[in-house]
């Protein structure tokens, strides 16, 4: 789970970690009034949506006085913001972020990541701060400094110090920078993060640290334990299928191709969207409707698979273990009844119960194709949904 900027400052701020003072508009007048209370001088006005390369697409705005705040503000509420993460649609901006300005000396990068090659949490800093992550480890990957953390230490202070010296940060600060860096460590395991990225990390001429900028997500799985963080969830920043997905504890993932999946198990999905695309077909999505999947929810999966308007084809594949190929055989004409099925069906069942299922479907009077095998079934789906199996 992904949340916005000045949330993510809120939960830094529980951690010692220093922000710049800001305040959230979601109107023109409250924005006025947030530039108003952080002195009247110069501040920024923020874009608030789940993306990066905000700056570049028109989504941050340096205004000289609470009057300008308000008219960036006026702009900004409402605009379709498109940058490299949103895609051409972009994202609708419901609120801004209107922070007090500060004296800059350099930016600089911080962030906390799990290695998952090694299992260790990660601290990784660099000098390019203000540019992405991803950038500066394409063309210059020897300014990416990183710590690897021994989860039974905890992030240690000659590790913060390496850090800091690394990016030459100034003696007189090297005890700030520690404090930051310590402050992040903790916000970050306590809070069961994915990812803590600041950028910019920014050095003033005072000598303090700020986190100018900052992203921070979380492990879904974790999410129970902090109902505080669960709240910041914003669904309309969210797949409104993912998001529906999420109701019937489904697991569930847009992607931009015609051919929709259902399948149970994260392997079988990945193979079957894999076997799609050897066959010159494209995904829809990843749908792993689970193990002990009711016929309420494949009725739920298969609902949200015909809501998407790209989608040519269907294939249902399904190896039958725990989950009965008739549970999957009665949701499927469920939905059917409830949907107007207007796209080529293709199923492959396997496993428990599998020739009750068949009957199923075969007695339903829908028009669907069986699949022998997954090859069989991808080719079928492929050609029906318009493509050049091979």
């Amino acid at each position: 789970m992904n949340i916005h900027e000045y949330q993510a400052k809120e939960v830094l701020r529980r951690y010692k970690v220093n922000v710049p003072r800001g305040k959230v508009a979601v109107t023109a007048a409250e924005a006025e009034a947030a530039a108003r209370e952080l002195g009247g001088k110069v501040c920024v006005v923020k874009a608030q949506v789940h993306a990066g390369g905000r700056g570049k697409g028109g989504g941050i705005k340096l205004a000289k006085s609470p009057a300008e705040a308000r008219e960036i503000a006026d702009k900004m509420i409402g605009m379709k913001l498109v940058t490299h993460q949103t895609g051409p649609e972009g994202k609708e901006v419901h609120r801004v972020l209107v922070e007090e300005g500060c004296d800059i000396a350099r930016e600089l990068y911080l962030g906390m990541v799990l290695d998952r090659a090694i299992g260790r949490l990660t601290m990784m800093a660099s000098t390019e701060g203000g540019v992405e992550i991803e950038e500066v480890a394409a063309r210059t990957p020897e300014k990416i400094l990183k710590e690897v953390i021994d989860p039974a230490v905890g992030l240690q202070g000659y590790q913060a110090r390496k850090l800091a010296f690394a990016l030459g940060i100034p003696k007189e600060s090297i005890g700030k920078a520690v404090a930051f860096m310590t402050g992040l460590y903790k916000a970050f395991v306590e809070s069961d993060c994915s990812l803590a990225e600041i950028n910019p990390l920014v050095l003033t001429r005072q000598g303090d640290l700020l986190a100018l900028d900052c992203k921070m997500g979380f492990d879904d799985n974790a999410l129970y334990r902090h109902a505080d963080i669960r709240e910041m969830r914003d669904f309309a920043e969210e797949d409104p299928r993912e998001v529906e997905a999420a109701r019937f504890d489904l697991s569930y993932i847009g992607l931009d191709g015609d051919i929709a999946c259902m399948v149970n198990g994260a392997g079988l999905a990945m193979a079957t969207m894999d076997i799609i695309k050897f066959y010159g077909g494209s995904p829809a999505n990843f749908l792993d409707v689970g193990g002990g999947a009711t016929t309420e929810k494949v009725t739920a999966a298969f609902k949200i698979l015909l809501a998407d308007r790209n989608v040519k084809a269907i294939l249902v594949n399904i190896f039958g273990g725990i989950m009965r190929c008739d549970v999957v055989a009665s949701g499927i004409v469920e939905a059917a009844k409830q949907v107007k099925l207007s796209v080529p069906l293709v199923v492959r069942l396997e496993g428990t119960n599998v020739d009750l299922g068949r009957k199923i479907l075969s007695e339903s009077g829908l028009d669907i194709t069986p699949g022998e095998n997954m090859a069989d079934a991808a080719e079928r789906v492929v050609r029906l949904a318009g493509g050049a199996a091979r």
